[in-house]
Parts: C-alpha cells; structure tokens; sequence
C-alpha cells in the first residue's frame, strides 16, 4: 500500500510537472529585446508586396519599423492556419497602420520544410501574408533564440523592439486568440 501511494504521488508529480513545462514554454526573442535582421527564401503568398517567390531577402528589413507579427511554426495545425487567416485580415483592416507579418516553415529537412510552408500557404488561403524559408531553416536565425520544442513561435514587434512574444509546445495549444489581442501592443 505504501509503495502503491509512492508510485501514484511520484505520477501525479511528473503530469504536474509536465503541465506546468508545456505552459511555459519559452521561445524567441522577450519583450523590450530588439529584433535583428535574418535572411529568408519568399515561398509563396502576400503576390502584392513587391518580392518574387524564390527571393532571398531580409523581411524583417523590408518592414522596418512597422508594425509586424514575425512567426516561426514547424506546424500547418488548423490553430496556425486559424492565427494567419485572422492575421490576413487584420492586415487589410490596419492599412493605414502599415501592419506586417510572415511566416517562416522551419524543420530539420530544408525540402520537407519548404513543402510543408507551401502546403500551409495553400491551405490559408490569404492574400497579404508571406510564408518563407529562413536560411537557418532548422530553428530560425540563431540570435532570435527559438527553442527547438516549440512548435510555434509568435514574436510581435513595432519600431525594431519585441512587444509581445508567444509561444507554445504544440500548434494545438495556441493561443490564437491572445495573440490577436495582442496586437494592440503593436497597433495603438
């Protein structure tokens, strides 16, 4: 019976544990840190920005200061799919705001990435977002810190400087909308 007791405490423990890792899974540049130029392959969507598919380019540059939502995903999940869409249209509604963002496909095979990227442009159907292949495709650029065990990783910046960051373990537990509302910190 003590044993029995041990073992389920020692259970119990562990799922706890396991819990409170996958609510705080950290990635990506922290809020107040600046964001750094990196270079990506244009893969697809956003036809009217000014950049041809298969254009390597700093996106990150090219929107400057503005407003933008910088997200690194190893996951076409339909919570990512659901958070481009969402943002798609709150780049049409926020024009005049000069709102940005694009996504970047990482994962340990450059084809397989590059498919997968491809893939979620398709799906999302959207019309201002660009997904890309960042040159350091396995975990994106080095100085931006994205852990390897997040599949989805939010950074939301305006003037050079992270104003939100999110995070998480699976697609599946996004947040999408917090991320949503958190484009006030960026908009306002």
């Amino acid at each position: 019976m003590k044993f029995l007791t041990m073992a389920l405490t020692a259970v119990a423990l562990m799922a706890g544990s396991s819990l409170v890792m996958a609510e705080e899974t950290k990635s990506g540049l922290q809020e107040g840190e600046m964001i750094g130029a990196f270079y990506v392959t244009k893969l697809a969507g956003a036809s009217e920005d000014g950049v041809d598919v298969g254009k390597n380019l700093c996106y990150r540059c090219k929107n400057g200061g503005r407003p933008q939502v910088i997200i690194f995903t190893r996951s076409g999940d339909k919570a990512v799919v659901d958070l481009v869409q969402q943002l798609d249209k709150a780049i049409a509604k926020n024009e005049d705001k000069q709102l940005r963002t694009f996504v970047n496909f990482l994962g340990e095979n450059k084809a397989a990435a590059k498919a997968d990227a491809e893939k979620l442009a398709k799906s999302s159907k959207t019309a201002n977002v660009p997904f890309v292949l960042p040159n350091e495709f396995e975990n994106g650029p080095e100085d931006y810190g994205i852990n390897p065990n997040a599949e989805v990783t939010i950074i939301l910046a305006k003037g050079g400087q992270v104003k939100g960051n999110f995070a998480a373990a699976s697609a599946k537990d996004l947040k999408v909308d917090a991320v949503v509302k958190g484009l006030e910190s960026i908009l306002n």
